[in-house]
C-alpha cells in the first residue's frame, strides 16, 4: 500500500493487537490509532479491554474482541472482526503473554502447559490466522513480542524462557515460509519494561536498585519505547527486514559488568 507524503504511516490499514488492553500492548494500540490504523483489540481481561476500546475509539476506529490466544477459535474470531468490519488485515501484533517466577523443581505440569499454551502456541495461532488474512489482503507485516529471556534466561523462569526461545525460532521459520506471500515477520525482545507485569520489580525501590546495577543505561524501559520499535517493524520503513529479533533492553544483555580495581591498589588476597 503506497502512502502519500505527510500521511500517517498506517492510514487506511487494519491491525490486530493481542494483549492490547494493558502495558506494552496498550501503548502499541494507542500509537497505531494515532498513526491512522483501524484496530481490533484482543485481550482476556474484559474490563481492561472495554476501557481501552472506549478510550481509543475517541481517537480513531477501535473494536474489541475478548478471548484467549491459546484458543484458536478466539483468535480466528478476532481476525474475522477485522476482515468483516475493515475489509481486510494488514498488520498483526502478537503481543499477548503471561509471566511467572517458579523454581525449576517446583514447576508443575499445569503451570508449564499454560505458559507454553499462551506464550508460544498463542503466538502460533495469532501468526498463522493473521497471516492467512494478510495474504488475502495483499501482504503486510507481523510483529511478535518475544523477550531477552529467549537467549538470556534468568533464574526461576525455565517455562517462560523456553516459551520465548520457541517464539524467536517460530518467527524466523514463519518469516522464511511467508516471505514469498508478501508477509514480513519480525520479533521485538524487551528487557524489563515498566508494565503491570513487571511492577513487583520496577516499583520496589530496593529490588529495582539492585537490578539496575546490571543495566548499562541505568533505567528500566518504557512501553512507548517498545511501541516505537514495533511500529517501525510493522511499517514500510522496514520493508526489507524480516525474520529478525530486535533487542530493546538498555544494553542489559551485552555482557557481564564488574568493577575494575584502582591502579596501584593491592591485589586481592588469594582464596583457599
Amino acid at each position: 500500500m503506497t502512502r502519500a507524503p505527510g500521511m500517517p504511516r498506517f492510514t487506511g490499514r487494519a491491525a490486530l493487537i493481542t494483549g492490547a488492553a494493558k502495558g506494552i500492548g496498550l501503548a502499541i494500540s494507542r500509537r497505531l490509532v494515532t498513526e491512522g490504523a483501524r484496530v481490533v483489540l484482543f485481550d482476556s481481561d474484559r474490563e481492561a479491554l472495554a476501557e481501552a476500546q472506549r478510550t481509543l475509539a475517541l481517537a480513531g476506529e477501535a473494536r474489541a474482541v475478548a478471548g484467549d490466544t491459546a484458543v484458536r477459535a478466539d483468535v480466528a474470531t478476532a481476525v474475522a472482526e477485522a476482515v468483516t468490519h475493515y475489509g481486510g488485515l494488514n498488520v498483526v501484533i502478537a503481543n499477548a503473554g503471561i509471566g511467572a517466577v517458579d523454581p525449576f523443581l517446583e514447576i508443575g505440569e499445569a503451570a508449564w502447559r499454560r505458559m507454553i499454551d499462551v506464550n508460544l502456541t498463542g503466538v502460533f495461532h495469532t501468526t498463522q490466522e493473521g497471516a492467512r488474512a494478510i495474504v488475502a489482503s495483499g501482504g503486510g507485516a507481523i510483529v511478535v513480542t518475544a523477550s531477552t529471556n529467549a537467549f538470556f534466561p534468568e533464574r526461576n523462569t525455565a517455562h517462560y524462557s523456553a516459551a520465548k526461545g520457541g517464539v524467536v525460532a517460530l518467527v524466523r521459520a514463519a518469516a522464511l515460509d511467508l516471505a514469498a506471500n508478501g508477509v514480513r515477520v519480525n520479533a521485538v525482545s524487551p528487557g524489563i519494561i515498566r508494565t503491570p507485569l513487571a511492577a513487583p520489580l520496577t516499583e520496589d525501590a530496593a529490588a529495582a536498585r539492585a537490578y539496575l546495577r546490571d543495566v548499562p543505561m541505568s533505567r528500566f524501559g518504557e512501553s512507548d519505547e517498545i511501541a516505537d520499535t514495533v511500529l517501525y517493524l510493522a511499517s514500510d520503513e522496514a520493508s526489507y527486514i524480516t525474520g529478525q529479533n530486535i533487542v530493546v533492553d538498555g544494553g542489559t544483555t551485552l555482557g557481564t559488568t564488574f568493577e575494575l580495581p584502582e591502579i596501584g591498589a593491592a591485589p586481592p588476597e588469594p582464596r583457599g
